[in-house]
C-alpha cells in the first residue's frame, strides 16, 4: 500500500545492528520511543498512524525508532527487553528505559505517557 504522506523525520528504522547508536546513544540527546512491532500484528498497524501524529507533535523533543521484530535478528531485542506482546513501546532517556506500555493506545494516552516520563529527566 503506497504511503500518502512522507514519514516524519524523527521516525526511523532501527535494528539489532544499529540499536546501540540510534537508540541508546541517541537517547542521551533526546528521548527515543522504541516501537517493537510485527507485520502480522493488527494492534501494531492501528498504532502506526497514531505514532506518526505523536512524532509530528513532539518533532523537536522526541525520536521514534521502529523495530520490526520479525526482521533479521531483531527478535533478540525483544528478548533482551523481555517483551511479551506486540506492539510494545519502550521510552529511553539517557541510555536507560524509563517506561513502557503494550498495545494500541489513543494519542492522548501516548502524549500523557511521554510527558509523564520526560518532564523530570529532561529538566536535569
Amino acid at each position: 500500500m503506497p504511503r500518502e504522506t512522507p514519514r516524519p523525520d524523527n521516525i526511523f528504522i532501527a535494528n539489532l545492528d544499529n540499536f546501540q547508536s540510534l537508540v541508546i546513544e541517541a537517547s542521551h540527546t533526546k528521548p527515543v520511543l522504541v516501537d517493537l512491532w510485527a507485520e502480522w500484528c493488527s494492534p501494531c498497524r492501528v498504532i502506526a498512524p497514531v505514532l506518526e501524529k505523536i512524532a509530528i507533535e513532539f518533532k523537536n523533543d522526541l525520536s521514534i525508532a521502529k523495530v520490526e521484530v520479525d526482521e533479521d535478528e531483531n527478535m533478540k531485542l525483544a528478548g533482551r527487553y523481555q517483551v511479551r506482546g506486540f506492539p510494545t513501546l519502550i521510552l529511553f532517556i539517557k541510555g536507560e528505559e524509563t517506561g513502557r506500555f503494550s498495545g494500541a493506545k489513543p494519542p492522548g494516552f501516548i502524549r500523557d505517557f511521554i510527558e509523564q516520563h520526560t518532564i523530570l529527566p529532561l529538566a536535569e
